[in-house]
């Protein structure tokens, strides 16, 4: 997640002050990474008719419309792009299922724990983390940068602004929720 030539958190603090030239310089700024989370969680929906650059189009246009988000900085940034995306394949999943009632859930292959892959269908993880975000909004932030983010302990530390430690402390009591949630 490396910042370009200007800050997004700076170019985050213009946008929301007003500046509409900073919003057209924050694109640049942000594209790569934007692109690095749909790619991470299109990975994971093998049934989605979504390329990444379109689905990183319609978040980039759901965030721009959300000024009304006093953005914390770059993670909080990246977080919020993160639900977004996840909205988006969720309202796409429901619409996909619509359309074809007999084609069966569409799943998401998660990995849990390295090496055991386990498939989920969209909606019940998306529930899931709702429930979560009820429960304990850290453990669910960390569980949507991790799953729809793609993004590793070490970066989730940073996005978070907490430890690495903690992280790995937190995912561990997430998995454990998560596994009794999906098990039902």
């Amino acid at each position: 997640m490396n910042d370009g030539p200007e800050p997004v958190t700076l170019l985050l603090q213009r946008w929301q002050s007003g500046d509409t030239e900073a919003l057209d310089a924050l694109l640049p700024n942000i594209y790569e990474e934007l692109k690095r989370l749909a790619k991470a969680q299109l990975r994971r929906d093998r049934g989605a008719s979504i390329q990444p650059t379109e689905l990183v189009a319609e978040a980039y246009l759901k965030l721009v419309d959300v000024a009304r988000i006093d953005f914390a900085g770059r993670a909080h940034f990246y977080s919020v792009a993160a639900r977004t995306m996840r909205r988006i394949l969720v309202e796409r999943y429901r619409r996909r299922i619509a359309l074809k009632r007999d084609s069966g859930p569409a799943t998401l292959s998660v990995q849990l724990d390295p090496g055991s892959g386990r498939d989920i269908e969209l909606e019940r993880l998306d529930h899931a983390l709702i429930d979560l975000e009820r429960l304990d909004p850290r453990q669910a932030d960390i569980v949507t940068l991790r799953f729809f983010g793609g993004l590793e302990g070490a970066e989730i530390a940073a996005a978070l602004g907490i430890s690495e430690r903690t992280v790995k402390r937190e995912w561990a009591m997430a998995k454990l929720w998560l596994y009794r949630e999906l098990a039902h």
